[in-house]
């Protein structure tokens, strides 16, 4: 069941435009180092990044998803003991 905060949030989600953010702006946002972001995700541990041109190096992430991802970490630590 979804609370009201979940469904305000879903609302406005649906409202945005999907925006891609450059790994910069990655590490920025998470205060995580470009090597260690391309470390978390090959092991699954955070969000793939989207090949801007198929086949090149141009890679981006969807910033909904990284936000998620530090969401999802204080949600972990709010949850420690």
């Amino acid at each position: 069941m979804h609370s009201m905060v979940n469904v305000i949030e879903d609302a406005v989600r649906s409202q945005t435009t999907t925006r891609l953010i450059r790994i910069k702006e990655v590490c920025n946002l998470t205060g995580i180092s470009r090597s260690h972001i391309y470390l978390l995700a090959s092991k699954g541990m955070f969000p793939k990044s989207v090949d801007l041109i198929p086949g090149g190096a141009a890679k981006a992430w969807v910033e909904q998803e990284v936000h998620d991802w530090i969401n999802q970490r204080i949600a972990a630590r709010n949850e420690e003991v």
